[in-house]
């Protein structure tokens, strides 16, 4: 199965019109595909190109209509890859087929089931999850005026944090305080601040807090990050799999 972290994307160039046992090659490579278990292939059909053969192939000529470029992309591990390549390349007699490194940054499968659904059991789960143990706590302070790339600094930090995967973030503002500098921000009736501070508290464990605190490092220019030892107890309220099935979109 397909994970979060380094994989191979694979990109496969042939013609509409070529054929392989009377089909299309392009439906054949997207069947294989599917049939080894790759996570997911798309191929899409091309407005105009030339290949070494050295023709133009475009929709404006009716002769050469038939045969643009299709291109096949699909992303897996680099074990999956390997074992797929042989019989790609011995299905692509005529294009060419190309491997690069790249990041699986997210994957997200709106409405997917688990395997216990998809067995359709209905064992009775526990209200609530509990976890405990030892984890850290950080603290990044910053000003709410401060900016990243066009929007709020600490709105871009939570994004990064979330892209982390760290387990949950809060933006916490300030309604009066002083930083390194001895200026005070406050807010009041008569006198608006658009610098109010900002704090945003983050509990996860030592190693994922230390790649997230290098990360927001850089995006902060003026401000301070500060880490703290705790006990965290995390209660996560489950939900029980006939209120998930309700909410499954019907198809």
């Amino acid at each position: 199965m397909l994970s979060r972290g380094a994989a191979k994307k694979v990109t496969i160039y042939v013609n509409e019109d070529t054929q392989r046992h009377l089909a299309p090659l392009y439906d054949a490579i997207l069947s294989f595909l599917m049939s080894k278990g790759v996570a997911g292939a798309t191929a899409t059909r091309a407005l105009a190109g030339f290949g070494v053969h050295g023709v133009m192939h475009t929709p404006k000529i009716e002769a050469l209509s038939l045969h643009l470029p299709i291109r096949i992309e699909f992303v897996e591990s680099a074990e999956k890859v390997e074992e797929l390549l042989p019989t790609l390349y011995d299905l692509v007699s005529d294009g060419m087929i190309e491997v690069q490194d790249t990041t699986v940054v997210k994957i997200a499968a709106h409405g997917e089931k688990t395997d216990k659904q998809k067995a359709g059991k209905t064992e009775s789960q526990p209200r609530h999850i509990r976890k405990a143990g030892r984890a850290k706590l950080m603290r990044i302070f910053l000003g709410e005026a401060d900016r990243w790339n066009g929007e709020p600094l600490y709105d871009a930090i939570v994004k990064q944090l979330r892209m982390m995967e760290i387990a949950g973030a809060t933006v916490y503002r300030g309604i009066l305080g002083y930083g390194a500098k001895g200026h005070t921000h406050k807010q009041s009736f008569f006198h608006v601040v658009r610098d109010l501070p900002i704090m945003i508290s983050v509990i996860d464990d030592e190693e994922k807090l230390n790649r997230a605190a290098e990360a927001v490092e850089r995006m902060i220019q003026d401000g301070l990050i500060v880490f703290s030892d705790v006990d965290m107890i995390r209660l996560q309220h489950s939900i029980p799999e006939e209120a998930t099935d309700a909410r499954l979109p019907t198809v």
